[in-house]
């Protein structure tokens, strides 16, 4: 897991402008912090920093073979099996690393390489024999890669602040920017990544930068079919499937964990994982989970939290036999470091559970430096309440996105530009337009499968940046099973019925897990991640709100209504509604805070 940049310009000598190159490269260095480099020629100029988890002695980057240099983040977690194809084919290695088989893939099949590969990745690969620079990203985007086209060629990082370094790109915001920010959570347009010029490579796509421009093209997408198998052959081929990619996805140099809640998916995840270092002789798995001083005793069981991880996970550990360590988080832990998700993100973040994840990557990176999680498995196999309550389900929008708006609190002349709600109706027609179709399926049916493909296209790309972020800006490598992309392609066309078997939401995962786990875990329902449970940490947002509202001219007021948001606020400091899906009570005026911070410190100018 890495950091990558590059700048390829066709109208320049880029020998002479390594110091650029450097700089966008230093801000990779904490998804990096091993080893980094820069590679220049003629026309382009790529930048790396490492991360050390496959061959540490090796695989050092850019890495370059005949005429191609490749930056590359992330793992190939089928590298074995590709490396000895390759050599079939008369390729030969000087390394152990999945780096240079990647390289070599591309040697071997050109862009057709990213049809070969299981794994997560984001990568540039620089082929001077066809002056051409090649930009791909994993199917289902677990590793992020951010470009900006320029007249003459290409700006590209795996996270915005590579690109914002160099010195000819300024942090702007037109109204479609602003419209993309004060959205609901996970409605973003795939592909726009709110700067003005910066495009976010859309998961499953690759870009060919040469002398012609950017050409963007898609190699991978979820199609409907139908299902043949019954019930009992389904959970057969999860469970193989999940076997199997958890045991790819423990190959590891370094120390691994993983995460572990106690709920169901980091339950089976972990079984798993155990199970497959035992297999291979490796010490017993050690396992992380997150709570909030005052969390026991302040629990309150609601629809999103029906119960307590901790007594969960502390179980769930037992039973596998992993040594958990659980992080205790205070208040103060939370205000101290507030304004580090903003910095991994480079935009604004909804306070204390971005913090709070932060926190808990950087202590375990204190032991670890892979850990595997189980994100993405409630948007496979249909985990979040959307997916039945029928008044959510017959919403014309994203089902996550009903009764929520920022648009009351905004200046009028914002909200006469950005037009919120006409926007978001527009979003929800285009996604709606992408979801493929299986003839002679049922309304129901077919309103499911829609919500389904919109939770992977939407609602996961939030999280999987969320988690990227936060756990790569303490050089954390985190990996997620349940984004095998063999694994999504497969369930995405299980019926409904199926995926609920026994009446329960995610059935079926339930099923294909019988014998991993005791029954109290196996059939423990969903319960959402924690936010902050101190009273204090409401206290000290409230009072940064209250003094920034005290602040008439705050470059926070230029978007927002200092007036409407003081209204507001007078109501209630939690600031109800503007938000559809609120994370913790004072998500939104962390969200607000984080804004005021954003424009100031990234000197963002609004176009």
């Amino acid at each position: 897991m890495c950091g990558i940049t590059g700048w390829v310009d066709f109208g320049r000598d880029l020998r002479g402008e390594r110091a650029a190159i450097e700089a966008m490269t230093a801000t990779m260095t904490p998804r990096g912090p091993d080893a980094g480099g820069v590679w220049c020629s003629a026309h382009a100029a790529i930048g790396h920093r490492r991360l050390s988890v496959i061959d540490l002695p090796c695989g050092a980057q850019p890495m370059a073979a005949d005429d191609a240099v490749l930056t590359f983040s992330g793992e190939i977690y089928n590298y074995t099996e590709l490396r000895r194809e390759l050599i079939a084919h008369g390729h030969s290695f000087r390394t152990q690393s999945d780096t240079e088989v990647l390289l070599r893939s591309y040697l071997q099949w050109g862009r057709d390489c990213v049809h070969h590969l299981n794994g997560m990745f984001a990568f540039g690969l620089w082929d001077a024999s066809r002056q051409e620079l090649l930009l791909a990203r994993d199917r289902l985007g677990v590793k992020p890669l951010y470009y900006a086209a320029r007249p003459d060629g290409v700006l590209f990082g795996s996270e915005p602040k590579a690109v914002l370094a160099h010195p000819g790109f300024r942090a702007e915001v037109d109204a479609e920017g602003l419209a993309e920010l004060f959205g609901q959570a996970g409605t973003k347009t795939p592909g726009h990544a709110i700067y003005r010029g910066l495009t976010e490579l859309r998961p499953g796509t690759v870009a060919v930068v040469g002398r012609g421009g950017v050409r963007v093209s898609a190699y991978w997408s979820l199609d409907a079919r139908p299902h043949a198998d019954d019930l009992a052959a389904t959970a057969a081929t999860v469970r193989d499937l999940l076997a199997d990619t958890v045991r790819r996805q423990t190959v590891a140099d370094v120390p691994l964990c993983s995460l572990l809640s106690g709920g169901l998916d980091s339950s089976v995840v972990s079984a798993l994982a155990a199970d497959s270092l035992g297999r291979r002789d490796r010490a017993k798995l050690a396992t992380f989970s997150v709570d909030f001083e005052g969390s026991a005793d302040a629990f309150q069981p609601d629809l999103l939290r029906p119960s307590h991880d901790e007594p969960y996970a502390r179980a769930a550990a037992e039973h596998i036999g992993a040594r958990h360590s659980t992080v205790t988080l205070s208040a103060d832990d939370l205000v101290t470091a507030q304004w580090a998700p903003l910095a991994a993100h480079d935009l604004p973040t909804m306070g204390d559970m971005w913090t709070s994840a932060y926190l808990l990557f950087r202590q375990i990176r204190e032991q670890s430096t892979v850990a595997l999680s189980g994100e993405s498995a409630d948007e496979v196999f249909g985990g979040y309440p959307w997916y039945r309550v029928p008044a959510l389900l017959a919403a014309p929008t994203f089902p996550w996105a009903v009764g929520g708006s920022w648009e009351p609190l905004l200046q009028p002349s914002v909200r006469a530009d950005i037009r919120l709600a006409q926007y978001a109706a527009d979003q929800y027609s285009s996604a709606l337009a992408e979801v493929p179709r299986l003839d002679g399926e049922g309304p129901a049916d077919r309103r499911i499968r829609e919500v389904l493909y919109l939770g992977l296209t939407r609602w996961l790309p939030f999280l999987l940046d969320r988690k990227d972020r936060l756990s790569m800006a303490t050089g954390l490598e985190v990996r997620v099973p349940f984004c095998d992309h063999r694994l999504v392609e497969y369930v995405f066309n299980v019926p409904w019925a199926m995926k609920e078997s026994g009446g329960i939401e995610k059935g079926l995962l339930r099923t294909a897990a019988d014998g991993l786990l005791p029954p109290e875990l196996l059939q423990r329902r969903k319960s959402s991640y924690p936010g902050a449970a101190d009273p204090a940490y409401e206290r000290a947002v409230s009072a940064q709100l209250r003094e920034l509202l005290a602040t008439p001219d705050a470059p926070l007021f230029d978007l927002v209504s200092r007036d409407r948001l003081g209204a507001a606020y007078a109501r209630d400091p939690r600031l109800p509604g503007v938000m559809s899906v609120q994370p913790s009570a004072m998500a939104p005026a962390a969200f607000l805070l984080d804004v005021n911070r954003w424009l100031t410190q990234y000197h963002v100018t609004i176009r």
